[in-house]
């Protein structure tokens, strides 16, 4: 991260606000992926994805608008469901978005083309995962199949998501297969790696025991040095070593607002929901915020006393800000841009 939005990151925790906003677009998706925390039985502490209300059209490009101007995020992931289901919906968000100054990433499988007019909107980052090569990736994620991506990021300058699970540790040179085959494709600028994080009490073959766990960091610690697209820095890698003990002890869970298709619902405690297994996290955001809390400053001085004093401050801030809100009369919230998106309306089906 720039020091510029450290700055400005830090700024949104002093006034109380989340400075990232994770948003499952959709709880519509093609895929079955084994493993999946989204369709998890525990993600939501209720309904399940599936059953939650979806919005399509005007109710949701308003919807999205509503809740980022709420919340005042400087960084918006749109994630699912499969986010590319909404994509004509998208296509208007993203440009307003960027217009905003907010940066904005849009996780899917390109099961579908992605749209080529997004290469040029500004703060915008495609991630796709991928699962794997070829084989355990088709057989995972299928019909988001290797033919169907290489055809969809066509033109595209995307980055590659990879959770890295037990399967893949079972050939030797696996991951480094993984990581020069998709280095060489023009269309990638970052390879990002994760480690499969698990529930509590979850015995699912996903899970990386803990010897392959640290070989498979060890191993990750060589190939950043040898890839130069692949974004794993030491601080972040020491953080797959020693994972923030829980949620109350986790930058990500505390800066980044999780909200499901409904556009109400909170994730909690992040955007795994459920009870994750923190001794086991292998989420590269959490690890990638929790490196920045870690680092030290010239003089000895570390971010994570910092960040908890001003996470402290905007805590008191918020909660004055809430009370000021309740003693104001309730007002409706205004139409963000009525029929001029030209979108089809809100389907009123409920959920099936």
């Amino acid at each position: 991260m720039k020091t510029g939005e450290v700055v400005r990151a830090w700024m949104r925790v002093l006034l109380g606000f989340t400075p990232s906003l994770s948003i499952e677009i959709t709880r519509e998706c093609p895929l079955s992926c084994p493993g999946c925390y989204a369709y998890g039985d525990d993600h939501l502490g209720g309904p399940l994805l599936r059953q939650v209300r979806d919005f399509k059209g005007q109710d949701l490009v308003e919807g999205v608008l509503r809740l980022v101007k709420t919340h005042r995020p400087l960084h918006v992931s749109i994630v699912g469901g499969e986010p590319l289901v909404r994509f004509r919906e998208l296509s208007i968000l993203l440009p307003l978005l960027s217009k905003q100054g907010i940066y904005t990433q849009v996780v899917t499988s390109a099961v579908r083309p992605i749209p080529k007019e997004w290469r040029d909107i500004p703060k915008l980052s495609v991630v796709v995962s991928i699962d794997g090569l070829q084989p355990e990736h088709d057989a995972r994620r299928k019909p988001a199949t290797y033919e169907r991506i290489l055809k969809h990021i066509e033109g595209q300058q995307i980055k590659v998501h990879c959770t890295i699970t037990r399967q893949m540790t079972s050939r030797e040179g696996y991951l480094r297969e993984f990581v020069q085959l998709w280095s060489s494709r023009p269309q990638v600028v970052k390879i990002w790696m994760s480690l499969f994080t698990p529930q509590v009490g979850e015995r699912s073959y996903e899970i990386l025991p803990p010897l392959a766990r640290q070989a498979v960091i060890e191993e990750l610690s060589v190939l950043q040095g040898e890839f130069a697209k692949l974004e794993l820095p030491k601080g972040l890698l020491d953080v797959y070593r020693r994972p923030p003990t829980s949620p109350e002890h986790c930058t990500f869970a505390r800066t980044t607002r999780s909200v499901t298709a409904d556009l109400q619902r909170r994730i909690l405690p992040c955007q795994f929901g459920g009870k994750p297994d923190c001794s086991q996290c292998g989420c590269i955001a959490s690890a990638g915020l929790e490196a920045v809390a870690r680092h030290v400053l010239p003089l000895g001085i570390r971010m994570g006393p910092i960040f908890e004093g001003s996470y402290r401050i905007g805590q008191f801030v918020d909660r004055i800000r809430r009370r000021a809100s309740a003693r104001r009369r309730p007002e409706t919230a205004p139409a963000v841009g009525g029929d001029a998106w030209n979108l089809p309306p809100a389907s009123t089906t409920p959920p099936q």
